[in-house]
């Protein structure tokens, strides 16, 4: 704590000058123990013009003190960190800001506290953390509003009003993420999971029913499949494309995914497709992979939260291995193609990764990594996908075929590959964006 000696001279001058210390809930102890209110910045400013001191120091940044001195203009503001700014409001000029306003005339202009005072006068409601949320429901469904400039509360504001944000760069579709909590045991589990995933088929949503046990927020290993999953496209249709023999391989490919016809069966016909291909265009078709909305968004927070990442694929080694360098991904097994004085054989090396290898896999990482496979999730598209999916601890179908969502207990049809993040319990309030 402070000097008793330095905070008795505090109080005398605070008398002296007839003056009182508002200070911001973020200042230090010390700080707040010479304090005369405390507060977040808005309720502090609004503390400033009921109060009668005809001098305010404010303990905070500058767009507090700047909001204070807009609310008593009479009083004299101080504070005594000039330069003590804020990134949130440093990042909406408003001079950027009048310019965005002038695209949009009809618009409401609702915008956060922490803004500088610039943009507040380009502001029709200002708002906190706090009631944002309200402010923006009070306000007419069909009157349009600008919302800044915090991207994150925005995001929140929008999911829980459904409004539609502005421009044709955003998504017309809002989403939301809502979890419910339920006790009790059901009657038929089973059942109850199929009528729910019939209901999240007809309704056009994703869903996921787990067990809410110890279990649920302490998944360690994710596991993913990679063709039209990690990636929009399946790169062995890509290699017959540039081989001449796309539309036999892809008509092969359609099937295996679908489980009409044995894996292994197909990938042998498949790869016999390719035999003469340069590997030159593996480097050029990897470089161009177009890669699954979400999925940098998802690897991004699943690194940053210590998740161990593997790469169980029916597709190709060298693709996978691009993708490990991309996003850090601990493990990766797929199929080796053989190549011979810069060409493909047309044959593999090595055994298959099929749907029974993959769930084998999946164990093995998990016995190497030390966690229980209750611990594990696994997210596929195809029907080679269904044995992993079916033992992992949370078994997710990402945009997959008919049969597999038939047969998986979780789905996610509606959204990008992020929305798992959904399903392990983070809500965006928790998250950041990739930088």
């Amino acid at each position: 704590m402070a000097d008793p000696r330095l905070i008795e001279k505090i109080a005398e001058l605070k008398k002296q000058k007839n003056a009182v210390i508002l200070a911001h809930y973020y200042t230090s102890e010390d700080v707040q123990a010479v304090a005369d209110f405390l507060g977040d910045s808005l309720a502090l400013s609004i503390k400033a013009k009921e109060i009668d001191a005809p001098v305010i120091l404010f303990a905070g940044v500058n767009f507090m003190a700047e909001t204070a001195k807009v609310l008593c203009p009479d009083k004299k503001v101080l504070i005594p960190v000039p330069e003590a700014g804020c990134t949130l409001a440093e990042s909406c000029e408003a001079q950027d800001f009048a310019e965005f306003k002038k695209k949009y005339p009809d618009h409401l202009v609702v915008s956060y506290v922490n803004t500088s005072v610039g943009v507040k006068a380009l502001t029709d409601i200002c708002c906190t953390s706090t009631n944002a949320l309200q402010v923006v429901e009070s306000i007419p469904a069909d009157q349009p509003i600008i919302f800044g400039p915090d991207r994150n509360l925005g995001g929140y504001i929008k999911r829980l009003t459904g409004r539609i944000p502005l421009g044709d760069e955003f998504e017309a579709k809002t989403r939301a993420c809502i979890e419910f909590s339920v006790r009790g045991t059901p009657t038929d589990r089973g059942l109850m999971q199929e009528q729910l995933m019939q209901l999240a088929s007809d309704l056009e949503m994703d869903f996921s029913f787990q067990q809410d046990n110890m279990y649920r927020r302490m998944r360690r290993l994710i596991c993913f499949d990679m063709d039209s999953t990690l990636i929009e496209t399946e790169v062995i249709d890509e290699l017959a494309i540039r081989a001449g023999v796309g539309d036999q391989v892809k008509a092969i490919t359609e099937r295996a995914m679908r489980g009409e016809i044995d894996f292994i069966k197909s990938f042998r016909e498949r790869v016999a497709l390719l035999k003469g291909l340069d590997v030159s265009v593996m480097q050029e078709i990897a470089e161009s992979l177009p890669i699954t909305e979400g999925a940098d968004r998802l690897m991004y927070v699943l690194k940053k939260y210590g998740y161990k990442i593997a790469i169980l694929s029916g597709g190709f080694t060298y693709f996978g291995e691009y993708l490990q360098k991309r996003w850090g991904i601990d493990y990766v097994y797929a199929n080796e193609l053989e190549m011979e004085e810069g060409k493909l054989t047309g044959r593999y090396v090595g055994d298959v990764v099929d749907g029974k290898r993959k769930a084998e896999l999946l164990r093995l990482i998990a016995q190497v990594e030390k966690v229980d496979i209750a611990q594990t999730i696994a997210v596929g598209d195809g029907a080679n996908d269904l044995p992993m999916l079916g033992i992992a601890g949370l078994g997710i179908a990402f945009h997959a075929k008919p049969k597999v969502v038939a047969n998986a207990k979780q789905s996610i049809n509606t959204i990008g590959l992020d929305g798992v993040l959904y399903f392990l319990g983070f809500k965006d309030s928790y998250l950041d964006e990739p930088k």
